[in-house]
This record gives structure tokens, C-alpha cells and sequence, in this order.
């Protein structure tokens, strides 16, 4: 199982920044995280940003094909943005 982490602690992001070099890290393992070559057994996800540090991660359009298939799940406005990222692109 992956988990994407977010927590209230980490940097929110907003459309201002200009962040550009991120990377995955599995917080189970304390290691970058790389198709599951960390470790075996779950995975809790965090976006690190280079900038930033631990950052919550902005929904992606794969999740809008298995909403229910992410942890913690999307919420409605979380679905709403994605949706509308995807109209604009």
C-alpha cells in the first residue's frame, strides 16, 4: 500500500511559487522514495521540495481516475481543482 502524506505542518503551496526540484520521500523508510525500491511493506509518501522541505502534495490528474484509491482521499475541492486543471489543459 502507498499512502500520500499530508499534514498541516508541512509548506502549503501556492500558484506564486517557482519551486522546480522536487522528489518523493517515503517517511516508513526515511528514504527518497523510488517505485517502492526503499523498502519493503507501505509506503507513506511526501513530496520534498528542495525549497520548501516536506510539502504537501497538489492532487494530480491520475487521481481523478481513482479518487478512492488515494489516502488521505480527495476532497470535494481537491476534485474540483483537478477537474479544472484538466479543462485548462
Amino acid at each position: 500500500m502507498t499512502q500520500v502524506v499530508c499534514d498541516p505542518d508541512f509548506y502549503e503551496p501556492t500558484d506564486e511559487d517557482d519551486c522546480s526540484v522536487f522528489s518523493y520521500f517515503c517517511r516508513t523508510h526515511d528514504r527518497y522514495y523510488w517505485h517502492e525500491a526503499c523498502g519493503e511493506g507501505a509506503h507513506l509518501i511526501a513530496l520534498h521540495c528542495e525549497r520548501h522541505g516536506p510539502e504537501n502534495m497538489r492532487p494530480q490528474p491520475l487521481m481523478l481516475a481513482f479518487p478512492d484509491g488515494f489516502s488521505p482521499p480527495l476532497s470535494d475541492a481537491q476534485l474540483a481543482w483537478v477537474r479544472s486543471e484538466e479543462d485548462a489543459s
